[in-house]
Formats: structure tokens, sequence, C-alpha cells
């Protein structure tokens, strides 16, 4: 459907012949800033111009007046915003409300990942499988925080998920501190869910150790997520193997690396009506976010988009052309009166 944004913008066509009528003619003697040499032929043309009667000089006068009405028109078409409505698209009518949380402290060094013959730290193969979940959230809104010593809001909930997935891979070990602080993660995204106005709440945790930082406890933290509607799926990441954070061992033969709490992180996900899963490789970790797309699905209302393509640009570019060629017939035209009187 053809229609114009703003159609009261044709109410301006009259405007020239409003300025001509009520301002009156121009003393061309008593402007000596501006010297237009054939002005005196213009206004001598009087009220022949509008009919192209008389003499060649004014015929040519006449249709130099036509020329500027048309590129006024012209000017208030494009003014007015011509554009195409196309027909109603719908748009997706359910989704997502998500927040990963993604643990960076120094335990996600530890490399007992593989991929393709490579050995992969654990935050490094978070961002393999992550980045993929991301992208496959069309249509979902999903946000990111990242925690170590303190928890950090990377990105708040948008349906921006290249953005988003830009932020998680550019995130580094340690970014957020060495240690772990489980509950002010928690406490963070709840905080942020809770500004959003639908009933289902959604966070997805992953981590490799236990809760060392931070000044709300995890258990405490799922207690407020609870209350809010929140519902917290936890991930634990590394092997059961797996010893030091380079794969050495230290002098006492104990791990470098934090024991993974399991009953937290399951305790977490029970209270919230989640679930907890666990992942010690890259096929766990795969088949995890593959079930998550499953989960939490956020009825919305049903909505729809037009496509519109704005025109404006032709019949300005035609005003601007007719302008220019009006300039320079009238310099043109000044010239010759001036050869004349020489």
């Amino acid at each position: 459907m053809f229609e114009f944004e703003s159609p009261w913008v044709f109410m301006l066509l009259p405007f020239p012949w409003l300025v001509s009528r009520f301002t009156g003619a121009v003393n061309i003697q008593r402007q000596q800033a501006v010297q237009v040499p054939f002005m005196d032929d213009l206004l001598a043309a009087g009220g022949d111009v509008a009919t192209g009667v008389g003499s060649p000089e004014k015929a040519r006068l006449s249709w130099r007046w036509w020329l500027a009405l048309l590129c006024w028109l012209l000017l208030v078409i494009a003014i007015a915003g011509p554009r195409w409505l196309g027909e109603p698209v719908p748009q997706q009518r359910s989704g997502r409300e998500l927040m990963l949380a993604i643990d960076l402290s120094n335990s996600m060094k530890a490399r007992d990942f593989e991929f393709q013959g490579q050995r992969l730290n654990r935050l490094m193969a978070t961002q393999l499988v992550a980045s993929d979940f991301i992208q496959r959230r069309a249509g979902d809104r999903i946000g990111l925080v990242l925690f170590g010593e303190q928890a950090y809001l990377q990105a708040p909930l948008t349906w921006d998920r290249t953005t988003v997935q830009r932020l998680l891979d550019e995130a580094q070990i340690g970014l957020a501190g060495g240690s772990t602080a489980i509950g002010d993660a928690i406490g963070l995204t709840v905080k942020r869910l809770r500004e959003t106005d639908n009933s289902e709440r959604v966070m997805v945790l992953l981590t490799d150790g236990a809760n060392t930082a931070g000044a709300l406890e995890p258990l405490q933290a799922a207690k407020l997520a609870a209350e809010e509607g929140v519902k917290v799926y936890t991930i634990g990441v590394g092997s059961d193997t797996h010893r030091g954070g380079n794969g050495l061992f230290n002098l006492l033969g104990r791990s470098q690396v934090p024991e993974l709490d399991e009953s937290t992180l399951k305790a977490i996900a029970q209270q919230t009506g989640g679930r907890y899963y666990r992942a010690r490789d890259l096929q766990e970790l795969v088949g995890i976010y593959d079930q998550l797309d499953q989960l939490e699905p956020v009825t919305r209302s049903a909505s729809s988009a037009r496509p519109v393509q704005a025109f404006y640009s032709w019949p300005l570019a035609a005003a601007l052309l007719l302008l220019l060629t009006l300039s320079l017939l009238l310099v043109t035209d000044g010239i010759a009166v001036k050869g004349r009187k020489r």
C-alpha cells in the first residue's frame, strides 16, 4: 500500500504564492547587497509570465517560473515521505528469557576438554558450545553475566545475539577475579530478571568449582531466585580425574583445581525448580545445551510487522536536479542580458 508518512506537509504547497502575495515586489535598487542584473527583465515580464504571451524573453521567464514551481512541488513530496507498506509479516509468538552466568575463575584454565585433537581449557570449551547455543536463540532474549571473585552484568537481556556472542568470546579467565562468587552471580541475575514482565524467568549457571567468594551464599541466593520465580539450571564442568590447572600435580599430589561442589549446584537447581547437569567432556556439554534448547518457552502476544520501503529520495533527487538546472539557466540569462546592455 502506497502512502505518505506526513501528508500534512502538503499544506505548504501554497507557501510561495503566499510569500509573493503578502510581501509585495522587492525594490532591487534598494538592495545594494545583492546584485541581480537580469531581475529587471524578470520584473518587466509582469503579469505575462504566467501565460507565456508576449516576447520570447517573457516566454522564457514563464518557462523558468513553472520549472521553479515543479521544483517546489517535488521538495514538498519528498518531505511528506512517500513510502510503500508491505503486507503484515507475523512475528514469532514464543521465545525464552535466558540469562547465562559463566564462571571466569582461575580454575577454568584446566585443559580437560578435547576438540579435534586439541586440548581446550574449560572456558574455551564453554565459549565454543555456548556461542552456538546463543546463535540458535532466534526470537529469544538472552543476557550474559560473568563472575569470578565478583559478578558483572556483561549484557542485559537483548535480542542482539551477535553482540552477546562477541562479549562471551572476548571474556578472559581472571577478568572478574580468581575466586568464585556463585551466590553473587545468582543474586545479580535475579535482580536483572526481576525487571522483565514475563512470568517465566530462567538462568543457566555454568561453573567448575565451589563458592569461595562473594557476599551472598549460594543457597540464600537460590531462595531469592525461588521467591522471584527464577528457575536456575546449573551446569558443572570439568573431568572427574583432572588434577592441576594445566594437568600437573603439585608437590603434595593434591589437585590445584577446587573440587566441584555438586551438592550445592543440585540444591540450587532443586530449590528453584530447575535442573542440574554434569559436563565431563565436550560431548556432554553439547548435549546439555541441546536439552536447554527445549526448555522454558515463554508465550508472548501475537504481533506482526510491515516492511517499509521509502521513496523520498526520488523526488528529492529530481528537485535538486531541477534546482541546479534552473540556477544554470538564470545565470545564463544574466550573462546574456549583461551582454546586450553593453
